[in-house]
């Protein structure tokens, strides 16, 4: 028995069906859009996507990849601030995350050693928790022994801010802001801030932040994040090669407080002009690293004067198996080189490795430790007429 045939052959058939695929797409247009908008971005492109992370004291929490045009990838939430990831490639052209972080909010949740987070009001120690404000005391919660540390208990690290998405030409980025009540953890006046991470072509993270006040009160914000440029996860920093544009630095009582003196690192483990490997020195019986357990200290940067605000280069540490170079910049008076002396196999980080001693260092840009008490520092104190502005530059390369 023959079998009928349809009544359209095969090109005409190929012909109605792409016809009515056209009117479909067009009746539906922002179904396309809202598809376009959720894609990653393509390679060779700079591009922002969200996600839901999930709830912190019942509020909302978001994790932000940004990616720039040469495939550098940064992951950023907004719990805290925090910098969860950097991926960045070596000479070869490897790439590796490079900053020490988790994979999930649950276990920033659980508690860490400042991974990544923006700190403050108060980055660092301020002695005894207390400071005076026109004759008057204020106290803070004492959470780091006998000082306050990071901002207190809740500091901004533990916060959930409001967050957009901002964008410019060849950069993306997320601006975060929040308004610190009076009085939050001892901290006087409604402190309203906003810090803005930027991603460039230029493979720059830049971090802006900007604060006003009602009352005047103390402000010292920074970026806590811990780097190992051969990737996390991998090991001892012990063999990065670290430059300070640093002279001198301000050495610590037994809590860590600065005593008051500036000294010169000439003839010391805390000679970085030029670049030595951060475990070169760092086991030297030397009594500020017996105190410190390690490098954890303030370093005054070699400013014309304590009033200059110009973006300096600061510091530069080499990783030379990989060649990855970080450089950064800052127009800050200070920079806290902490060589992760008190990581202690407790936390395991996004490649399942315990981190261990020494496994990631930080450079944190600031004013000094202990600033409020301290008049001889550059000032922290910012006054309700007046305006905080800080910026920040993370540069990588390969050498």
């Amino acid at each position: 028995m023959t079998k009928s045939r349809s009544r359209f052959s095969y090109p005409t058939r190929a012909a109605f069906l792409g016809t009515l695929f056209a009117v479909l797409l067009a009746a539906f247009p922002l179904a396309r859009m809202s598809a376009a908008q959720d894609a990653t971005p393509m390679a060779g492109q700079a591009g922002i996507t969200s996600e839901s992370w999930g709830e912190s004291d019942g509020e909302d929490v978001t994790l932000y990849t940004l990616t720039n045009a040469n495939g550098m990838e940064v992951k950023i939430t907004n719990y805290g601030g925090i910098i969860t990831s950097v991926v960045v490639p070596d000479r070869d052209g490897n790439m590796e995350d490079v900053t020490l972080g988790f994979t999930t909010l649950d276990e920033y949740l659980e508690g860490h050693p400042y991974f990544g987070n923006i700190t403050g009001r108060y980055a660092n120690r301020i002695a005894r928790g207390t400071f005076d404000i026109d004759d008057e005391k204020f106290y803070l919660a004492l959470n780091n022994g006998p000082n306050t540390l990071h901002g207190g208990e809740k500091g901004f690290d533990k916060q959930v801010w409001a967050a957009e998405e901002v964008s410019g030409e060849g950069e993306v980025g997320v601006k975060l802001s929040r308004v610190s009540p009076d009085m939050e953890e001892g901290y006087p006046g409604n402190l309203d801030v906003d810090v803005t991470y930027t991603l460039t072509d230029n493979d720059e993270i830049r971090i802006d932040y900007h604060a006003t006040t009602d009352e005047p009160t103390h402000v010292n914000l920074t970026n806590h994040a811990y780097w190992n440029l051969a990737g996390e996860g991998s090991g001892s920093t012990d063999n990065h090669e670290l430059t300070l544009m640093a002279s001198n630095y301000t050495p610590v009582d037994e809590n860590l407080i600065p005593t008051g003196e500036i000294a010169p690192v000439a003839g010391t483990p805390f000679d970085f002009t030029t670049p030595h490997p951060i475990g070169e020195r760092v086991r030297d019986d030397f009594d500020q690293l017996v105190l410190g357990h390690g490098y954890d200290h303030n370093f005054v940067l070699d400013r014309e004067s304590p009033d200059d605000t110009t973006l300096m280069v600061a510091a530069r540490v080499v990783e030379p198996e990989s060649g990855r170079t970080l450089e950064i910049s800052t127009t800050e008076p200070g920079i806290q080189f902490y060589s992760g002396n008190f990581l202690d196999a407790t936390e395991v980080g996004a490649s399942g490795k315990m981190y261990r001693q020494g496994d990631g260092f930080a450079l944190e840009t600031q004013h000094y430790p202990n600033s409020p008490n301290e008049p001889g520092f550059p000032s922290t104190l910012l006054e309700p007429d007046e305006e905080f502005n800080s910026t920040t530059v993370y540069a990588f390369s390969v050498s």
